[in-house]
């Protein structure tokens, strides 16, 4: 066991970039999320989830690019693990072994997958970078959702207070973790703010991913 999630150790011969922290470029992250996701729904939740990251991690002050490349392959075994979802973060373990990116980012990929599988039934993110992705990649199906009813399902028209709106109507994208897209607050966000930036990230790729 290292940290507060088992983890897959990175093969020693692993051919490094010069982003050691993540082991991996924002290029060859793209690359690799080719390899294993096909579907176009499933890409554009992943860039998606890119775009979100990297807008939190500049208001936040942080490395823009590793919090990209982490939004990029926060479901990186998604289509591997569809017909048992209690896999999904096992398979990612060694999905990322295999890709070479790093041990700490691992972790905080992973980690967004803790409390709603077997393998990961407990909630132990902690940082914020782990509490960012979580939120971020949530927070994805929200404001896709918000859009869809839309009249012109156009997001160039959706707004901050629409988005809450739908937040507090339970019965609505009901499988949209509510309390994961909470722990917004955990990086000192209201959650206004971070609906904000969220629509806005998505809003600046709308043609991208089809809304």
């Amino acid at each position: 066991m290292r940290g507060r999630y088992r983890l897959l150790a990175v093969d020693l011969n692993c051919n490094k970039s010069v982003f050691m922290q993540a082991g991996i470029t924002s290029d060859q992250a793209r690359e690799v999320l080719k390899k294993y996701i096909k579907e176009p729904a499933n890409l554009s939740h992943c860039r998606e989830s890119e775009v979100i990251m990297r807008a939190l991690a500049k208001r936040l002050s942080e490395d823009e690019e590793l919090w990209g490349i982490a939004g990029l392959l926060h479901d990186i075994d998604w289509e591997l693990v569809l017909n048992d979802v209690d896999e999904h973060g096992v398979k990612m373990q060694e999905i990322l072994k295999t890709e070479c990116v790093s041990d700490e980012l691992t972790q905080v990929i992973v980690s967004h997958v803790g409390g709603f599988t077997k393998h990961f039934p407990e909630n132990k993110r902690a940082t914020k970078f782990e509490h960012a992705l979580a939120a971020a990649e949530t927070i994805t199906g929200l404001i896709f959702a918000s859009t869809l009813v839309r009249p012109d399902k156009k997001i160039a028209a959706v707004e901050v207070k629409s988005i809450k709106k739908k937040m507090k109507d339970k019965s609505f994208a009901a499988k949209v973790n509510r309390d994961v897209i909470g722990e917004c607050e955990q990086l000192g966000l209201s959650l206004d703010e971070f609906i904000e930036i969220s629509l806005g990230a998505m809003k600046s790729i709308a043609a991208e991913i089809g809304l």
